[in-house]
């Protein structure tokens, strides 16, 4: 059976699978689903309809599925979405999506998000994250793949971080940042790009190359966005090994709304 501790609260209405296992003093919500092998730690809050998948560890104090902190929300039935093997230390808050904009905060697989991280409505946090302490997420900020977020670190609402980038502790992200670009400050500023964090995922020396070049063309030439974007779709043809890099990096360029940290 479900491991649920006599002096937590769960609505009958709930449905979690037999391996969940629940903290004392937990309240579970009735429109919760908590999939296999997911724990819960003691104090916690799950409430709204709040999809959680499997393998996932929520420590102590962590509030998830909240209402949206968005004046405009009525009650509306929004989602929180959360994937599989996170870890979600403690004092954690995440919020419901809003309607108009998807109505849906969706938290992927393989996270790692630390005490008193923040994820607003209609957030999206992909998979493999790190969130360091006191990373605070705006509303519809987008977290893609491998993304590392300093502690102490504000992320205004609608920018986006691209896959593979860096975040330096205590910063104030404003701005769309480019995948593999690492950041930190305020005013933010571009430093280099996440060699480190490139080489530990086993980039090669031909895509490091590649990128490091991305990165000159950005930011070292003092090239206009649109000359520096012609060039970086060049490097497809020089360097075929780095031909997906190129194109995330094109696709991200292409479709960023609040423009990139220059």
């Amino acid at each position: 059976m479900t491991q649920v501790h006599s002096t937590a609260l769960i609505d009958p209405k709930a449905e979690l699978d037999a391996s969940v296992s629940v903290g004392p003093y937990t309240i579970i919500g009735p429109h919760v689903r908590v999939g296999a092998g997911t724990t819960i730690g003691a104090h916690c809050v799950i409430e709204g309809r709040t999809t959680i998948g499997r393998d996932n560890r929520i420590f102590q104090f962590s509030s998830i599925g909240a209402v949206p902190q968005d004046k405009k929300y009525a009650g509306e039935p929004t989602e929180l979405v959360i994937g599989d093997r996170n870890v979600i230390r403690e004092f954690c808050t995440f919020n419901l999506g809003v309607p108009g904009a998807g109505g849906i905060t969706r938290v992927g697989n393989d996270n790692w998000i630390m005490a008193y991280t923040h994820i607003a409505h209609d957030c999206r946090v992909d998979d493999h994250t790190t969130l360091a302490n006191n990373t605070t997420l705006a509303g519809h900020v987008h977290l893609a793949d491998w993304v590392t977020i300093g502690g102490l670190t504000g992320i205004h609402q609608f920018v986006s971080i691209g896959a593979h980038a860096m975040v330096g502790f205590a910063s104030a992200v404003s701005q769309d940042v480019p995948p593999f670009m690492l950041v930190d400050g305020n005013p933010l500023a571009v430093r280099g790009f996440n060699l480190v964090g490139l080489r530990r995922r086993d980039f090669s020396a031909p895509r490091l190359a590649a990128v490091k070049q991305m990165h000159r063309l950005l930011y070292r030439q003092g090239k206009t966005l649109e000359e520096a974007r012609a060039e970086i779709s060049a490097l497809a043809n020089d360097t075929p090994e780095a031909a997906e890099d190129v194109a995330l990096m094109e696709r991200f360029l292409a479709n960023s709304t609040r423009g990139i940290a220059r």
